[in-house]
C-alpha cells in the first residue's frame, strides 16, 4: 500500500459507540451535554437501530442491537459497550471500495449499501490497525 492514496476522505462523518440502551445512553448525553439525537431507526440487515446526533459538522452514532446474534450483539458480549468504529465521508464509495479492493485491502462490504450515514460501506478490522472503519457518501433526502 505505498502507492497515494486510494480514499480521500473529506472529513470524519461520525463516531460510533455501540451501546445495550439507546435510550439511556441518550438520557446521559443530553444531561451531560445537552445534545440531542435525529430520529432513532432501525436498520434491519445490520441488526441494529441507531441514531445520529449532529455534533458541529461531525456527528455522534448511537447503535443498540435489535439482533441478538448479529455483529453489534457480539461486539458487545466480547467487548463491552463502547466505541465500534470511525466514519470517514468521502465522495463516491461504491468507487472508492472497489480502488480499495484493487489494492488488496480487506473489505467487509464491496457494494455500497444504505445506513443512517447515506450510502456506506466497510473496511474490515485486519487492513486498519484493528479499527473497523466506515466509508459514507451522503445521499441527499428524497423529495415528496
Amino acid at each position: 500500500m505505498s502507492e497515494g492514496p486510494v480514499c480521500l476522505a473529506k472529513h470524519i462523518n461520525h463516531v460510533c459507540i455501540a451501546v445495550k440502551s439507546i435510550e439511556k445512553t441518550l438520557g446521559v448525553y443530553g444531561s451531560l451535554f445537552g445534545i440531542r439525537p435525529s430520529a432513532i431507526e432501525d436498520i434491519p440487515d445490520q441488526g441494529v437501530r441507531g441514531t445520529l446526533i449532529p455534533l458541529g459538522g461531525s456527528q455522534l452514532e448511537i447503535i443498540e442491537p435489535i439482533d441478538p446474534n448479529g455483529g453489534v450483539a457480539r461486539f458487545i458480549e466480547k467487548r463491552g459497550e463502547g466505541l465500534h468504529h470511525i466514519c470517514f465521508e468521502v465522495d463516491n464509495v461504491a468507487e472508492k471500495l472497489k480502488a480499495l479492493e484493487a489494492r488488496g485491502v480487506e473489505l467487509i462490504d464491496r457494494k455500497p449499501r444504505k445506513g443512517l450515514a447515506g450510502m456506506i460501506g466497510f473496511i474490515h478490522p485486519r487492513s486498519m490497525g484493528g479499527v473497523l472503519v466506515e466509508l459514507a457518501q451522503r445521499v441527499e433526502p428524497e423529495k415528496r
